[in-house]
Formats: structure tokens, sequence, C-alpha cells
């Protein structure tokens, strides 16, 4: 009689990190920077039409890196989620905390019980009505994984290198040009080249504005930014 095969939860779960992690890495970065105009996402993408930058509610916006149609699904279950907590209870119900557990429980679950995990990190961010109240970045990783950022947090492809260039760089209070410039700039060809504005996808949430915060960044008003 034959012996069944047999692998350790240990491995299983270190051969699931590591296949989740190599597809991550395979894919383009993102940052997301807090600056005096609010929250600036700057990710690699040449196309127009497939977004990895979006909003989900009024003051929250949505990013993922790594598979497309996989982190593409979970920011529709995002904004279906946050419509409907909106809409039963209220809209100061619907924060970028509770949404960033609701991922975290939802890539841990599928980390833990299915057979090939999700090779995706996102990001959940929000800022507040007004200058003095904080902002929000949650960088959730592949396995659930929660992380409260401060300052700036960088998604996918060479992460550490990215990270390390922009923490020389970053400074607070930085306005909107040499924030996108920055973010630009660390993305690029030895994180010291801004790359044209075809090859990238901005956004911003704007703490200014009163109601929805999110707009993107492109055309003549990216390039104006980008330029020196």
């Amino acid at each position: 009689m034959s012996m069944p095969f047999y692998v350790s939860p240990e491995q299983v779960m270190k051969d699931r990190a590591d296949y989740a992690r190599k597809g991550i890495a395979r894919g383009k970065s993102l940052v997301a920077i807090d600056c005096a105009a609010g929250i600036v996402i700057v990710a690699e993408n040449p196309s127009r039409t497939l977004f990895k930058i979006s909003e989900i509610y009024d003051r929250i916006a949505f990013a993922g890196v790594g598979k497309y149609n996989e982190f593409q699904n979970l920011k529709i279950g995002g904004i279906r989620l946050a419509d409907m907590k909106g809409y039963q209870y209220s809209p100061e119900d619907v924060t970028a905390n509770s949404l960033a557990n609701a991922y975290a429980q939802t890539l841990g679950q599928v980390f833990t019980n299915e057979m090939k995990p999700f090779e995706v990190e996102i990001l959940v961010a929000s800022v507040g009505h007004t200058p003095d109240e904080p902002s929000e970045l949650f960088h959730i990783l592949y396995d659930g994984t929660v992380m409260d950022e401060e300052r700036f947090t960088v998604l996918g492809g060479q992460a550490e290198t990215i990270a390390e260039a922009l923490g020389n760089s970053y400074a607070p209070g930085l306005d909107l040009k040499d924030t996108v410039r920055l973010g630009a700039r660390v993305l690029g060809e030895d994180n010291n080249t801004v790359p044209p504005s075809g090859q990238l996808e901005v956004a911003i949430l704007d703490r200014m504005q009163p109601g929805r915060a999110f707009r993107r960044i492109k055309g003549t008003e990216l390039e104006s930014l980008l330029s020196s």
C-alpha cells in the first residue's frame, strides 16, 4: 500500500508566499505619498484604459499591483461594500480602516484556504476634510497582512529599492508639483529619471475639496507637473 504524499503546513504556506511574491515582483511598482495637497498616488502604467488607481468612496482611494483581474475584483467588491454601508447607515461610517480590514479578511482566507493565493498588493488611502485630520495609508499584502503606513508607501516591483530612494528624498509638506515629480523619479530608471507622462498613471486625493476628493491628473496638467 503506497503512503500518501505529505507536505508540512509550514512548507505549504512558504510555497504560497513565495509564489505570490514572485508574481507581484514581476509587475510594475506604485507609490503613494502624503503631501500638503493630500495623497498623491503614482503608478507605472502605460495603459490608458486599464487603471491601477481608482476611487472607492468620496474621500477614499484604492490602488493595486500584481494581477489586474484579481485586484480589479477586489476593487469592485470594495465599492459595493462601501456603497451598501453608506446607504444603510451613514457615509461617515465608511472608513479606510473598515475597508482595509475587509480586504485583509478576504485575502487572508484566500491565502489560507485556496490552492493559489492572490498575486496582489493593494492600497486603501483616505484624506480628512481639513489639513489637521491625518491621512491614512493602509498597505495590504497578499496574505491579508495590513500595514498602517505613514508619509509614504510602495507597492510591487522593486519595492525595497524604491522605498529607500523615496525615504532619502521625502520631506513633509511638499507641494503637488514636487510630490508628483518625486513619485515619478523614484519609479524611473535607477530611481533618478522621470519617465514620460505616457508611462504613468497619477491621481490625487485632494484634501481641499469639500466633497469627493479623488481626481486623476493627466494630459497637459501632468506634463506641466513633471516638467523641471
